[in-house]
């Protein structure tokens, strides 16, 4: 079947709240030599959807600055980093093998080859992305997962924030047996943090509250701080040896209260700033006890391959807990900000609004 030459895409022409996401009929990407064009089933939200759109991840030496997530955004932009579907046409020099194949994009744009590359751009802030019926991919980022068990929602669900919930885990060197601790667990990089945590052999504390407290223990936790409370106290009691490794996509107070919990040689690894960027604690905390304060941005290309082997075995499953049609795009981010969900948001680009409402999972 021919590739259409019009897609729907839902884009952004400038950064500000979610009347900025305009649905738009654009040309279908053309893939560049090395390039696939991926017909996309489903894309998932992340944080940095809204962020982006935002502009609030500031520049060095500017924190408030509006910036996009490495700098000045190119507009108008496709969002949406994590994009699961299938193969629809090759560019130049691909071989035609992947065609038709069901694939997950590695979405991050890496400063160097080789499998321990850095992440400095991402899909849907520093190229197009899945807010659309197609988007194009480095041949090399695109991972077939045709056999995987998972369904396509749950696919995309993987590459942002499963992603960054590896890239931290390895980065922390999490090993069998320890005590892990999870904050922001009840959001997409914390329920993917206590699956693979749990999967990886750790004692997983998480921290959570109210109504989502029983969905993050179905997740895997094997205990639940609630935030409403001292969380300090209640990590204490909940491990009195101390915490081996913190998975933290909160930051803000937690790194103070929190690194005195730290055994020895204990690593606080950050990947997010949900409760604030501006960090204060007892440096002889980290010092004298030979912790480390690591940070995490998503993951590496070897990482990513780790992930895509989880996904062909279904060793984790994503919670997905609303799916809604891509012209709906800026309501599904207004739901995604609010936070009242367990697990991941994902759109439809292919499905009619009248047909897809939000369900739950």
């Amino acid at each position: 079947m021919s590739t259409p030459q019009v897609m729907r895409a839902v884009r952004i022409t400038r950064h500000g709240g979610p009347e900025v996401l305009e649905p738009a009929e654009v040309a279908v990407p053309a893939p560049q030599a090395g390039e696939v064009l991926v017909r996309v089933s489903a894309a998932a939200l992340n944080n940095t959807d809204l962020w982006t759109r935002e502009g609030a991840y500031g520049r060095p030496g500017d924190p408030k600055a509006v910036s996009g997530w490495r700098g000045p955004i190119d507009f108008p932009r496709i969002q949406g980093a994590d994009v699961a579907g299938h193969v629809a046409a090759v560019g130049p020099g691909v071989e035609g093998n992947l065609l038709g194949r069901r694939v997950v994009v590695d979405p991050a744009i890496y400063d160097a080859e080789g499998p321990d590359a850095n992440p400095v751009g991402l899909m849907g802030s520093e190229r197009d992305g899945g807010y659309a019926e197609y988007v194009t991919a480095p041949a090399a980022r695109v991972h077939d997962v045709t056999d995987s068990p998972l369904t396509d929602d749950q696919l995309a669900a993987l590459p942002t924030a499963y992603g960054t919930a590896l890239g931290m885990i390895e980065r922390g060197r999490l090993r069998t047996g320890e005590t892990a601790l999870v904050s922001g667990a009840s959001g997409g990089v914390g329920i993917a943090l206590v699956q693979i945590a749990r999967a990886r052999g750790a004692r997983v504390l998480a921290i959570s509250s109210g109504p989502k407290i029983d969905a993050v223990r179905e997740a895997g936790a094997h205990a639940v701080v609630d935030r409403a409370g001292d969380v300090a106290e209640q990590i204490r009691a909940a491990a009195p040896d101390g915490i081996d490794v913190a998975l933290d996509v909160v930051a803000g107070e937690l790194v103070g209260e929190g690194l005195p919990l730290l055994r020895e040689g204990g690593r606080w690894v950050i990947a997010g700033a949900l409760g604030g960027y501006g960090v204060t604690f007892d440096v002889r905390r980290l010092y004298l006890h030979n912790a480390q304060v690591i940070g995490s941005a998503m993951h590496t290309p070897a990482h990513f391959g780790l992930l895509m082997d989880l996904a062909r075995r279904a060793d984790v499953r994503p919670v997905i807990a609303a799916a809604f049609p891509l012209d709906q795009a800026a309501r599904a981010q207004e739901e995604l900000s609010r936070r009242g969900h367990v697990g991941k948001i994902v759109l439809h680009p292919r499905a009619a609004s009248a047909v897809d409402e939000p369900s739950g999972a």
